[in-house]
């Protein structure tokens, strides 16, 4: 008959180990039967996948009863040097517990397995040693024998079997034991495989989910927490953190998780210097994972923060980001034991998703970044193709450059001929207001952005303005500026300025800083470009329309003292000549009569003409009574409403004499109107005109050229002309025009 044991792979009614059968073979057949059927009893319970307890259990009664032993128990040999027993029989069936845990060393019977891997005996304990001693004292064991448990060629504990009475256990005790060993260590060894394949499963799935929140595009501290407790769960341990090493030499915890769910002595945002002999400074020098088995010789601030908090052990691996070393994912043991020794590399498969998820995030947040960057660009050009004013857009471009690349400061400066900067836009992140205001000027030197930017006339940046010097260095200082960036502004291929943009948290600005505000400092130089042309293409206008009306000043001025003055003389003449006429020239006197009567006639004519081309009345009177004649000689009725307390600018009078005779003439030839209004105001530095009619309307710029030449005229005073115009609605000319820009024409 044949007794199934374990050994390299038993089976079910299986192969008698070599070793132990002749000794059966020597036994009375009903203890080889005992045996056997106590061995059947074990192999089935491993058969069918009995926890190890229940089989450690079985085991240490079985072999208590076959040899008639006074106690059977059995032990682990722990990585720490220790043993703890796992199980125990006695023959008096007190239960003297499992899981005491004994330092291995000394002459005992433990030790003496431990160290040769091999049975061993003892007839008398009176000459053992070491820890264990003192529990087999204790318990009045006097002799005893052990076995190895071996799991997969590896020493995996020990079986002993005790005396309590002077008897010496059988010869063969360590042979019959053999059997019993290999079914425990073939218990163990397939209880193990479950665990593993179970690990596996739990970690693929533990991968796919974390795998999938990826996937999903989500943000990146939801991919941490979701990491974090996978991990933890899955290695067992206490507590799991996320770390980002950031390049002052710091570590933030990004992502914490508790197996608890109490409050994280790590919180997220939690900084720890990196130095000393610690796991997270180790990844970071090394880039390899690291492990630490007693958190008690660790040192530096990280190493203190986890003492503080009871670490007992910890294992990392590096997070890589696109080849690139970005941070680390630690587990931690808060108890004795230690962690699992494969750790390390089952950490690699979450690191390697929190990669991908940093990658993905960071591809999300460049390409956000980009559309909100050509959107903003897009913003700042409409201005600019508008013709917006060179203020408005100064003020959008330091906005837009602000927000975009996520700086706290954003300004803009005007080179000036004096060896001095003006700011000419400025904008803050959290809104408040800067050291400096718009419009004031600091002389350029010293060592900062914008002298730099003055003196080569390419980008500049400072990473470190404690070193800084100058007036606009100070003022920088002031506001807490740590780093900055210049780019400058060009005009027709002149230097005219700079935007510059500081951070007061961060130790640098971006490499790309210089590159990104380029395509803006383009807009402004566009913008102020045309705001240039278009200033001087208002000054050429204004100063074309004072010429203008100089000339028409001139000519009036020559009918005035040349022609109208000869034709007064010939007509008085005249009349002189007619008086002195004798009575029988009748004929003579009325001729002469004829001719001084035209004479009158083209005199009026010559004074009607020099009215339109500049009316005197304008020129002495001011606009109140000039508009007062127009109304009064319009064959249309005129309510006429002028609230002008002074004289205006004589661009600026001339320019809405006009716009009233020219409207009232199309009143009376064209609008079959039966009233006219004419309102006059001057208020908040504006001159308002506005004549309406309650005729046919329908007017436009297409017909004639009267209303276009108002529209050029006030246009090159700054100002707008607006036609109200539907049909059968009468019609309304409405103009502002700026008092100021009167005063700049020179008048």
């Amino acid at each position: 008959m044949s007794v199934p044991v374990a050994g390299s792979g038993w089976r079910e009614g299986g192969v008698v180990a070599a070793g132990a059968e002749a000794l059966m073979d020597a036994r009375p057949s009903d203890q080889i039967g005992e045996e056997q059927a106590a061995l059947r009893r074990v192999a089935v319970l491993v058969a069918r996948g009995a926890p190890p307890e229940e089989i450690f259990t079985a085991v240490t009664a079985e072999v208590r009863r076959l040899m008639d032993a006074d106690m059977t128990d059995m032990a682990r040999y722990d990585p720490d040097a220790t043993m703890s027993t796992v199980a125990r029989w006695v023959a008096t069936g007190e239960d003297l517990g499992a899981d005491v845990r004994t330092p291995i060393g000394g002459r005992n019977l433990s030790t003496m397995v431990f160290q040769t891997g091999r049975p061993a005996r003892m007839d008398d304990y009176s000459g053992a040693s070491g820890p264990v001693v003192e529990v087999v004292h204790e318990l009045g064991v006097r002799s005893g024998v052990a076995a190895p448990i071996s799991v997969e060629g590896r020493l995996w504990g020990v079986m002993r079997v005790s005396s309590m009475s002077g008897e010496r256990l059988p010869a063969d005790a360590e042979a019959r034991l053999a059997g019993f060993t290999e079914l425990v260590g073939t218990a163990i060894a397939n209880a193990q495989a479950r665990v593993e394949l179970r690990g596996y499963a739990d970690e693929q799935a533990a991968l796919r989910r974390v795998a999938t929140v990826v996937a999903g595009g989500a943000a990146p501290e939801e991919v941490f927490a979701a990491v974090a407790a996978e991990a933890g769960r899955l290695l067992g341990a206490d507590l799991t953190a996320i770390g980002r090493f950031d390049p002052d030499e710091v570590m933030t915890v990004l992502g914490a998780w508790s197996s608890t769910g109490a409050a994280m002595p790590l919180t997220v945002g939690t900084q720890a210097t990196l130095g000393g002999d610690n796991m997270s400074t180790v990844i970071y020098k090394t880039s390899r994972p690291a492990r630490i088995d007693n958190y008690r010789h660790a040192t530096g601030e990280a190493a203190e923060v986890g003492r503080n908090w009871g670490f007992r052990a910890a294992v990392g691996a590096p997070i890589r980001v696109e080849g690139r070393l970005w941070g680390l994912l630690s587990v931690v043991s808060t108890r004795e034991e230690l962690l699992p020794t494969d750790a390390e590399t089952r950490l690699v498969g979450f690191t390697e998703l929190v990669g991908t998820a940093i990658a993905n995030a960071q591809a999300r947040v460049e390409l956000r970044g980009y559309a909100d960057e050509q959107a903003a660009l897009r913003r700042v050009a409409t201005l600019v193709a508008r013709a917006a004013p060179p203020e408005e857009v100064f003020a959008a471009v330091t906005a837009e450059i602000g927000r975009v690349l996520s700086v706290d400061f954003a300004g803009m400066s005007r080179y000036d001929t004096d060896e001095t900067a003006t700011a000419v836009g400025m904008w803050t992140r959290t809104g408040t207001p800067w050291p400096m205001t718009i419009g004031e000027e600091l002389n350029l030197g010293g060592q900062n952005v914008t002298t730099l930017v003055y003196q080569t006339g390419q980008p500049a940046r400072v990473d470190d303005y404690k070193d800084s010097s100058g007036e606009f260095a100070e003022a920088g200082r002031t506001w807490g500026f740590r780093a900055a960036a210049g780019v400058p502004i060009r005009v027709g291929g002149r230097l005219w300025g700079v935007v510059t943009v500081a951070s007061a948290g961060r130790a640098s600005l971006p490499a790309d800083t210089e590159k990104r505000l380029a395509a803006f400092t383009e807009l402004v130089g566009t913008a102020i470009a045309n705001a240039e042309a278009q200033a001087a293409l208002a000054s050429s206008r204004v100063r074309l329309v004072a010429a203008a009306d100089e000339a028409r000043r001139r000519i009036e001025r020559d009918l005035h003292d040349g022609a109208q003055q000869r034709l007064v003389t010939l007509t008085l003449r005249l009349r002189e000549a007619q008086a002195a006429a004798p009575p029988e020239a009748a004929g003579l006197v009325r001729q002469l009569d004829r001719v001084a009567a035209g004479l009158e006639a083209a005199l009026e004519e010559l004074r009607e003409i020099a009215r339109g081309i500049h009316p005197a009345v304008l020129a002495e009177g001011g606009l109140r009574p000039a508009l007062a004649m127009l109304a009064r000689r319009c064959p249309v009725p005129v309510n006429l409403d002028v609230r002008v307390a002074r004289r205006l600018p004589g661009p600026v009078e001339i320019a809405a004499y006009y716009v009233v005779s020219e409207a009232l003439t199309n009143t009376a030839k064209h609008a079959g109107a039966t009233a006219a209004t004419v309102e006059v105001t001057a208020d908040g530095g504006v001159l308002r005109v506005c004549v309406r009619d309650d005729g046919r309307g329908g007017a436009d710029f297409g017909h004639g050229s009267g209303l276009v030449g108002l529209r050029d005229r006030v246009e090159a005073l700054g100002g707008r002309l607006n036609l109200d115009n539907a049909p059968g609605a009468g019609t309304a000319v409405e103009v502002r025009i700026p008092l100021g820009v009167g005063f700049a024409g020179g008048c």
